[in-house]
């Protein structure tokens, strides 16, 4: 047998293993095919392998050090699909991302601080940068902290990450077409790539009132039929070309906040809804949020002034606080942030038999 080291840790609202590059196929297509073996893709439970059956437990992350003077280390992001045998690596995921900060100091591929450490990230997936900052007491990172996000019980010490320049993560523009709205079959639409490219559409256009839970919208058969002939259609205005076989963009239906919050969302990775809601993805919603034209904004009565500098977006789940900044002469540059926990759960070896690397 083959076996790997690898750390498994809970990023946010999503798990999955995190590995060192080097200890993985240098080879894309035979890195890919180790990654379906060790996940168990191809089968709903993933039975076979460390995946947890649901697209938010089948994640991978692959940390290197950077040699990108503006970075410490270089992530990747590897979507492992749970009943296909297909990896994805378009996407950054923002909920792993924040796993990737402490797994780099307790690997040793940045020296902890004192108290507070900043963890420089170039995520290789966009292109993007983040700053992650870890709790260290004393040089050691800490996993304990009253700090809590919905969709994960009980606390844990928080992780802020910053994106730096999460503009164009993909298509080199905030708006691909070229505008904050279009019409798509009759929908009006916001294609926006801030962190995550995504397709914002207001839930009753698809007559759905937003508030609707994931299991119900996931058996929705005729609603998921087009929301897809959507998605393909506008990631083809994005200039992504044909996304059928791609995880990008994401559709997210969006209504009015029912709890206190900003705007509320059911967010899909595509073709299923999040029980919660990435991170990539909140920092996208906060920013259509306080653009004027788009669908949010549309929603909200349009951009007020001053602009919002704390964005709550409410899930199924719970709710994400996204908190917001504006830089350049005009303002014309967003930066946002989040506060997210992470928690190592264990370490040691991955295993692959002769068997699983033949059926790759």
């Amino acid at each position: 047998m083959q076996r790997i080291p690898c750390v498994l840790m809970r990023g946010g609202t999503s798990k999955g293993p995190v590995f060192l590059a080097w200890d993985l196929p240098a080879a894309i297509q035979e890195r890919d095919e180790l990654l379906l073996n060790l996940m168990g893709s191809g089968h709903e439970l993933e039975i076979d392998g460390i995946g947890g059956g649901s697209p938010q437990t089948s994640k991978v992350a692959i940390v290197s050090p950077s040699l990108h003077a503006d970075a410490d280390v270089d992530y990747l992001f590897v979507q492992v699909m749970v009943s296909q045998r297909r990896v994805d690596t378009a996407p950054n995921c923002g909920n792993m991302l924040c796993a990737v900060g402490p797994f780099a100091i307790e690997q040793g591929l940045v020296k902890a601080a004192k108290d507070l450490t900043c963890v420089r990230i170039r995520n290789l997936n966009t292109g993007t940068f983040v700053n992650a900052q870890v709790q260290t007491p004393d040089g050691k990172v800490s996993y304990e902290g009253n700090t809590s996000i919905d969709g994960v019980p009980g606390t844990a010490a928080p992780v802020q990450l910053t994106f730096l320049d999460a503009a164009g993560s993909k298509t080199g523009k905030l708006f691909p077409t070229g505008q904050p709205l279009d019409l798509i079959d009759g929908v009006a639409l916001t294609c926006i790539d801030m962190a995550m490219p995504m397709v914002i559409i207001e839930a009753g256009q698809l007559g759905k009132r937003g508030d609707e839970s994931p299991a119900e919208l996931d058996a929705d058969v005729e609603f998921l039929r087009r929301l897809e002939s959507l998605r393909l259609k506008a990631g083809l205005a994005m200039g992504l070309g044909d996304v059928s076989d791609k995880v990008i963009p994401k559709p997210v239906l969006v209504s009015p906040a029912k709890a206190g919050g900003t705007i509320q969302v059911r967010y899909f990775m595509p073709h299923n809804c999040h029980r919660a809601l990435a991170i990539t993805g909140a920092i996208g919603l906060a920013t259509a949020c306080v653009t004027e034209g788009s669908v949010i904004a549309q929603l909200l009565g349009n951009v007020s002034e001053p602009r919002l500098k704390h964005v709550r977006i409410e899930h199924p789940s719970g709710g994400i606080d996204v908190v917001l900044s504006y830089t350049g002469a005009q303002g014309e540059t967003i930066r946002a942030s989040v506060v997210r926990t992470s928690r190592r759960l264990f370490s040691g070896f991955v295993y692959a038999t002769a068997s699983q690397r033949l059926a790759g």
